[in-house]
Parts: C-alpha cells; sequence; structure tokens
C-alpha cells in the first residue's frame, strides 16, 4: 500500500471516528438569545454564545443566520462572513484559534475578582494607588 492509500485510509478512519462523537445535523442563530444552536445526530443541542466565537461576535444577524454544514457534518460555515467553526472543535470548548481563546482567557483573568486581589486593591489604595510606572532611560 502506498504512503498516500495509507494517508488517506488513516483520515477516512480519523474522520469516522469524529463523526461518530458528535456531528451536526441542523445549525440555527438564535436572534434572541445571540447564542448558535447546533443539533447533533444524537438528538443533542449544543448552545453556544455568539460572542465567544472567533469571527462573529460582531457580525450582523442577517449574516449569522447564513450557516452551511459541512457533507461530513464535522463543521459549520457562514459563507457572507467567510468564517468557519469545527463542530468537535464546539463539543471540545475550542471556539476559536489558541491565540484568539488565550485572549478571551486573559480578559476574563483580568476581571477575576478573588480575596487576594480586593486585598492588594485595598493596600495599594490606602498608600495612595497604583505606584506610577518610571521609564528606563
Amino acid at each position: 500500500m502506498e504512503n498516500s492509500e495509507l494517508d488517506l485510509e488513516t483520515a477516512e478512519i480519523a474522520g469516522a471516528a469524529e463523526r461518530a462523537m458528535g456531528h451536526a445535523v441542523a445549525a440555527r442563530f438564535d436572534r434572541r438569545r445571540a447564542r448558535l444552536l447546533v443539533e447533533l445526530h444524537t438528538g443533542v443541542e449544543v448552545s453556544v454564545p455568539i460572542r465567544q466565537l472567533q469571527g462573529l461576535a460582531d457580525a450582523s444577524s442577517e449574516d449569522l443566520a447564513e450557516i452551511e454544514i459541512s457533507p461530513s457534518g464535522l463543521g459549520l460555515h457562514w459563507p457572507r462572513l467567510d468564517a468557519d467553526l469545527s463542530v468537535p472543535g464546539l463539543l471540545a470548548g475550542i471556539f476559536g484559534s489558541r491565540r484568539w481563546m488565550a485572549s478571551l482567557m486573559g480578559q476574563a483573568g483580568g476581571r477575576a475578582r478573588s480575596v487576594s486581589k480586593t486585598e492588594a486593591a485595598r493596600t495599594n489604595g490606602r498608600k495612595g494607588g497604583r505606584p506610577p510606572r518610571i521609564a528606563k532611560a
């Protein structure tokens, strides 16, 4: 068996395994709740806020309403936005590229409130606030 035939067979097996775990049979944009709803072949419906999906957060309702499902059911495509998402990725909680996901996590971390963060802010406040940055020469 040639390498290319082996690669194709391996890819087909991997694709079949992903498809068995969950593939889309329907997808729609819920305007009222601003969420993507994906129905899987198992009857399970997955709902994700649009603002958490890379490339879709700032799109118009009309653009979000037009969704195409790939023939395998493993991909979602928005033709007006030229945006794509992976159904297995959505099921794994991956809503965009690594860099984009990291930026979301960084934003959430900056807003986080903890006892130690609150106490540090109070201590700094009693000292007159955050010290000024000193430019290096």
